[in-house]
């Protein structure tokens, strides 16, 4: 599971040890990630690592394979925010930043898995997308952009390996109550506590479904927002709170 270290990663990672499995914890953070395998119940294995760099995720799961075993079930949880506006230059960086760790870095995450889980015919590949890839919206064209890409990906990965007893899970949160979120200066609607939407991402988990929006109030806002024409798409949200420039979080 990448992206272990804090808000949806730490709570589907208390929920899954809560469980009884055995978890590979992946994030950049060392400190908050032995933080949290020693509070966990059961042995883990920790790798710090970022998903931006696909030769270490590579050497981690290889690991992770030779010391517990094949995974049934792989995460892609790493993900950064932050608001961006084209018209600035320096915003360059923080486009690439973001779509480099959540679009390239759910691809590093999963390559390592995919033909050993064709192999054996089962396990699932769990990408955590979001409403926020459904419509570009406004000051966050790095995250909309990065979120619409792990989208088409994960159908694309689904497709696939179609017949192959390997599910692509593909999960698209709304709003969650996380350190990335704590920033937002607009209202939330529908915000769940990072322990509650573990729960329920793990029951999609579960059940293999190939495509979900937690909590499901949100999926019918991601239904509106997929079918509102253009001009009062642009209208409506021409003037819609946005999140603060900055360094990715």
């Amino acid at each position: 599971m990448t992206g272990a270290s804090s808000g949806l990663g730490e709570a589907l990672a208390r929920h899954y040890a809560a469980a009884g499995a055995t978890l590979g914890l992946v994030a950049r953070r060392e400190a908050p990630m032995r933080d949290l395998a020693a509070s966990l119940q059961g042995q883990h294995q920790v790798y710090v690592v970022d998903v931006a760099e696909p030769a270490r995720l590579a050497e981690a799961a290889a690991h992770f394979c030779a010391t517990v075993g094949l995974p049934d079930v792989v995460i892609a949880n790493a993900g950064v925010s932050v608001g961006t506006l084209t018209e600035h230059a320096e915003d360059i960086d923080a486009f690439e930043r973001v779509l480099r760790t959540n679009l390239l870095g759910m691809v590093a995450t999963f390559q390592p898995f995919v033909e050993l889980m064709r192999g054996r015919g089962q396990g699932r590949l769990v990408g955590i997308a979001s409403v926020a890839g459904i419509r570009g919206l406004p000051g966050a064209g790095a995250y909309s952009a990065s979120k619409a890409g792990t989208l088409a990906y994960l159908e694309s990965l689904r497709v696939e390996l179609h017949g192959s007893g390997v599910k692509v899970v593909t999960v698209a949160p709304g709003y969650i109550h996380t350190p990335m979120t704590a920033v937002n200066p607009y209202p939330m609607p529908f915000i769940l506590p990072a322990a509650e939407a573990a729960r329920r991402i793990a029951r999609v988990v579960e059940r293999g479904e190939r495509y979900a929006v937690v909590p499901w109030q949100m999926a019918w806002v991601a239904r509106v927002l997929g079918i509102l024409p253009r001009w009062l798409f642009d209208r409506l949200f021409a003037h819609a709170g946005r999140k603060p420039r900055g360094l990715p979080l």
